[in-house]
């Protein structure tokens, strides 16, 4: 009696190891079948008109009397501004820095020639606009200026023309979507040349949105690009 009960043991044990086995071998094998995967990239781009544009215009007078200096600089300044309404650019898109003067006497060391005007003076008159074309216009017509009598100079880097564009979040979604897209199709390609089909997203992370000049000649026209990352199952 203990034989048998004995044998019944075992032969249960012997089953039940059996199915476990079976089972966690199955299970093996969808794990296996889950781990193949492909990643791809999916790409947008878009060409985009710059929103705002901000464009100092400097100009420098010398002399060397210091107050007759700061009255020229007034009125270079009024000329500026009756050139930037006329060109039909508003008041509260204009500011006015004050003028930066420099004494050359200040500066000579013992042994230098001796400048022929004494103070320098620059002034920077800045435009902050959202109308690009309007802007684009004046800043063609700059020579107008130029034959009042202003001398524009200063810090050329310092104070170089910059666009923007600040309409990124209107067009983020579509550009994830199309990106998105793209990415798909590259994961299919690659599953009809292996045989297999995709699955679903494993893993995906969004690169980071940039915003670039188109060219160097064309500042106030914006490239913005984006790349995400996906990563797909496979399936047979």
């Amino acid at each position: 009696m203990i034989n048998s009960n004995n044998n019944l043991l075992a032969i249960g044990v012997f089953l039940g190891l059996t199915l476990l086995g079976y089972l966690l071998g199955n299970a093996a094998i969808r794990v296996k079948e889950y781990e193949r995967t492909v990643t791809v990239k999916g790409l947008s781009e878009r060409e985009v008109m710059a929103d705002v544009v901000i464009w100092p215009i400097a100009f420098t007078q010398a002399g060397n009397d210091l107050e007759q200096l700061y009255l020229d600089m007034e009125k270079g300044v009024e000329k500026v501004r009756a050139y930037l309404t006329l060109k039909g650019i508003s008041e509260q898109e204009i500011s006015f820095g004050a003028p930066s003067v420099t004494d050359k006497s200040a500066q000579q060391w013992g042994g230098g020639e001796r400048a022929e005007f004494r103070y320098t003076a620059t002034q920077v008159v800045t435009v902050y606009s959202g109308e690009i074309d309007t802007v684009r216009s004046a800043m063609q017509d700059l020579v107008e200026l130029g034959k009042q009598g202003l001398v524009f100079g200063g810090n050329q880097y310092e104070h170089m023309t910059e666009y923007q564009f600040n309409g990124l979040n209107q067009i983020k979604p579509a550009m994830i979507e199309e990106a998105t897209i793209n990415a798909r199709a590259v994961a299919e390609k690659f599953a009809r040349d292996s045989n297999s089909e995709v699955g679903k997203i494993r893993q995906a992370s969004q690169g980071q949105f940039s915003i670039s000049d188109r060219d160097k000649n064309n500042p106030h026209i914006k490239n913005v690009r984006v790349v995400s990352t996906i990563e797909y199952y496979l399936a047979d």
